[in-house]
């Protein structure tokens, strides 16, 4: 189901919810899981389905970056000024470079010791060793750092579309869910060709009319 001028394809939705309950589990179980002692019973276990939901996030990353490359994204509506919209597209950047980031950070800390990464004892993704000294701790410091900037940037997308939903009362969150969006205006700067076609229509009815 392809993206329409007012509502975000299924696929894509679908895609924003499954990653955004990962994004939040895998933060609840990573800040849980650093205080784990070696005789519990979670110490192995925790990583290990870390590691393998963080492997799952990253092949929906690239899936949710690929439908944003090849499929039209809904036109801004009217209502957003031109620095809502530049603030939307700068926050949306923000969240997909520091989820790359903290993947990245990710598989350093994991593969330092040149083991692979188990993924629900599905396959194992190959490790390569160290690149840099001390790589598992300084990779480690900048993923916790990285993940609180990324919980902290998705709960401020998060007040923003609620915002827009209860007290602007658009359609932003709408969009982003599986309700009916057609009466959403658009802002006619972003349309493309739909402008054109409402310029024809709209020049035709004036010709009928004289």
């Amino acid at each position: 189901m392809q993206s329409t001028e007012n509502s975000y394809s299924a696929v894509s939705k679908l895609l924003h919810w499954l990653m955004a309950l990962m994004i939040f589990g895998l933060f609840g179980v990573g800040f849980w899981m650093v205080d784990l002692t070696y005789y519990s019973a979670w110490y192995k276990t925790a990583p290990h389905y870390h590691k393998s939901v963080g492997i799952l996030l990253a092949v929906l990353l690239l899936v949710r970056l690929a439908v944003l490359f090849k499929k039209r994204k809904p036109a801004p509506l009217a209502s957003h000024s031109k620095t809502v919209q530049r603030a939307s597209k700068l926050t949306h950047r923000l969240l997909y470079l520091l989820l790359f980031l903290i993947v990245v950070t990710g598989y350093l800390i994991s593969t330092a010791d040149n083991r692979g990464i188990e993924v629900f004892n599905w396959l194992v993704v190959p490790g390569f060793g160290e690149f840099f000294d001390q790589q598992a701790d300084r990779a480690g410091l900048l993923h916790q750092w990285l993940a609180y900037g990324l919980i902290a940037l998705v709960v401020l997308h998060a007040m923003g579309a609620l915002k827009h939903h209860f007290i602007d009362k658009d359609a932003t969150l709408k969009r982003m869910w599986w309700s009916k969006t057609n009466n959403a205006p658009v802002s006619n700067d972003m349309t493309g060709s739909n402008n054109v076609t409402r310029s024809t229509d709209s020049t035709n009815s004036t010709e009928e009319n004289s």
